[in-house]
């Protein structure tokens, strides 16, 4: 452990980054963004590649080894396969992965792959395109499966499966399960996060019983896999396939999160389900020293709470999924 490590107040190392390069959606899903939102960050205030390629640098020279593009849709923002490139070659940056809804994936794919992006995470919530659309909000699954096939055909390894447990497609998951074992995915479930109303109103699935359920169906063992984030795995013993289960609400992970959360204004979000959060764009534009830049992430990062309280008081946080970034 390095002397310049990131360790916050509860000895949590911290070296994982969610970066949101834009809050922007093709895609209106009911756990996510309302339909008719308008309350998006304006284009002036989204931090450039300039800015963001020397913010995670200094990032990395305090320890930061991995980094996620989220959104939004990232695949959404202007030439982010560039944005790709330059992150991945920056000193201590190890890891660099993309989380998707898939709908523009067959068109950068490839690109995305030599840009220096490893592994894809790609939200799918449903194998029926009426399903999807309710969920979604668009007609999209095509395009969805079209994307994870050129994802698989570009190389990237491995491809993860976002799927959100609702009651509405909860009796769909031995078809995903069926579906990532054909094609080589990871499945993961996930708990219905409280944020913004929309997602509130939907209350959650407890996904323990199903991750029992699959246990004992496939003679599942738990399992560590790639990716340093909240997902706890079991995987067959041939290791043929593999599903996670990420649930904030009937398990949380606070005690080993790893993880802050950068917006496109430069915002640092300390936490998914807490307030703390500090101001980066007003440092990057207003000629701060990375001296100054540096000595405010420690200050940040100082300010992570021990834990959420998605179950204790779920009105707290009242910010859209979208905003705060994957």
């Amino acid at each position: 452990m390095t002397s310049n490590a990131l360790i916050d107040r509860f000895g949590r190392r911290i070296e994982y980054l969610r970066l949101s390069v834009t809050d922007r959606c093709d895609l209106r899903c009911v756990y996510c963004i309302p339909e008719g939102f308008k309350g998006f960050e304006v284009p002036d205030h989204w931090l450039t590649f300039d800015e963001l390629e020397r913010l995670l640098g200094l990032f990395a020279g305090l320890g930061l080894k991995r980094v996620r593009f989220t959104g939004g849709e990232p695949l959404l923002r202007r030439n982010v396969t560039d944005l790709a490139r330059r992150v991945a070659a920056i000193p201590g940056i190890e890891d660099l992965s993309l989380s998707t809804n898939a709908t523009q994936l067959v068109h950068h794919a490839e690109a995305l792959m030599a840009a220096g992006v490893s592994r894809l995470n790609v939200s799918l919530d449903s194998l029926r395109g009426d399903r999807v659309e309710r969920i979604n909000g668009r007609p999209v699954l095509g395009q969805v499966l079209a994307g994870l096939e050129a994802g698989r055909a570009a190389g990237f390894a491995p491809i993860k499966i976002n799927m959100v447990a609702m009651q509405e497609n909860v009796d769909e998951i031995d078809a995903m399960v069926e579906y990532c074992i054909e094609r080589g995915f990871i499945l993961r479930l996930i708990e219905v996060m409280p944020m913004g109303d929309t997602a509130r109103k939907m209350g959650y699935v407890d996904l323990q019983p199903f991750k029992e359920q699959l246990r004992r169906r496939f003679g599942l063992v738990d399992a560590l896999l790639p990716g340093g984030g909240p997902a706890r795995y079991l995987s067959s013993p041939d290791g043929r396939f593999s599903v996670g289960f990420i649930t904030p609400i009937s398990q949380h992970f606070c005690e080993t999160c790893n993880r802050v959360r950068l917006t496109v204004d430069g915002t640092l979000h300390l936490c998914l389900g807490q307030e703390e959060r500090v101001e980066f764009r007003p440092l990057l534009r207003g000629g701060a020293s990375d001296a100054e830049i540096i000595e405010t992430i420690r200050r940040g990062i100082d300010m992570k709470p021990e834990r959420h309280e998605f179950r204790d008081a779920p009105e707290k946080v009242m910010r859209f999924m979208s905003m705060t970034g994957g």
